[in-house]
């Protein structure tokens, strides 16, 4: 059921804005959506993924049957893709207020395969691997900042960015919680450079945006969370939530109160900051 307005405070209302969501088939696009949908945003779910992207529209709209849900293919990393979409919007007069850069490539920890594990390590990762990773995780948000973010500012109505970063753009990741037993060292699995590298770029791009068109009312924040649980090996899990004060990994549900107040006027007053969920993580 969808969540009646009158039960949230005046500021959380999003009726009658739009929020353009990118990744929207990732891991927690799905999420985002619904948090929005829930304090009454209509959502532009955008991703590459076509079969997925439709999956997730339908039950998205089982979820919240008087919901306006538009699934959209678009690759954050193509210009003219984006411009498209922003002008196809346009003839629709259907204006983006929100923007949350959610779309990424998390490259995984692999179980030992040979050639896999080595090509994580620093020493010998590929060239084409950290050209793509950032391109889509940094290069993509710059750009949908770019096209839609110039839409925000020219009418001074203003509007929101939302750039999902991670713990990992405050931390280095622990390679030691990915550590195999038995396994030389120069083959040991590793958190690959990128992700770290995008996510703090992220927190970058925010501050220069949130300076860039403050005075036409955009405002930028980042969100940074911790890892979610999805059934991850138990050795690897017990070993991150040895790291974490509140002793768990977050359950995907567990942003959505942070995307509702980020992107709508709960956070009237908050712009250019990185905000940390990530269970204390951080502060040891």
């Amino acid at each position: 059921m969808k969540l009646k307005l009158k039960k949230l405070p005046q500021v959380y209302n999003c009726s009658g804005k739009t929020a353009l969501i990118t990744g929207g088939a990732g891991l927690l696009g799905e999420q985002h959506a619904m948090a929005l949908l829930e304090i009454g945003a209509d959502i532009i779910l955008a991703d590459i993924n076509t079969k997925k992207i439709i999956e997730i529209t339908q039950r998205l709209k089982k979820a919240y049957p008087s919901a306006s849900i538009f699934p959209t293919i678009l690759d954050v990393t193509d210009l003219k893709q984006n411009r498209k979409l922003s002008s196809n919007l346009a003839i629709k007069k259907r204006r983006v207020d929100i923007l949350i850069n959610n779309a990424a490539l998390d490259p995984k920890v692999e179980r030992e395969k040979p050639g896999v594990t080595e090509n994580s390590r620093l020493e010998n990762y590929p060239l084409e691997s950290w050209a793509r990773e950032i391109q889509v995780g940094l290069t993509g948000a710059f750009l949908c900042s770019q096209v839609f973010g110039t839409s925000m500012a020219a009418d001074k109505k203003g509007g929101v960015i939302l750039n999902i970063a991670s713990d990992l753009s405050v931390l280095s990741p622990d390679q030691r919680i990915y550590k195999r037993r038995g396994v030389p060292a120069s083959r040991q699995p590793v958190k690959p450079v990128t992700y770290s590298v995008i996510k703090s770029g992220l927190v970058g791009l925010t501050r220069y945006l949130a300076t860039y068109w403050a005075h036409r009312n955009v405002r930028a924040n980042a969100l940074s969370p911790g890892g979610v649980y999805t059934s991850q090996p138990k050795e690897f899990v017990r070993k991150l939530e040895s790291l974490i004060p509140l002793g768990r990994m977050a359950e995907r549900q567990e942003y959505k109160a942070a995307v509702q107040f980020l992107c709508s006027n709960a956070s009237a007053y908050l712009n250019g900051q990185n905000i940390v969920m990530d269970g204390g993580r951080s502060v040891w």
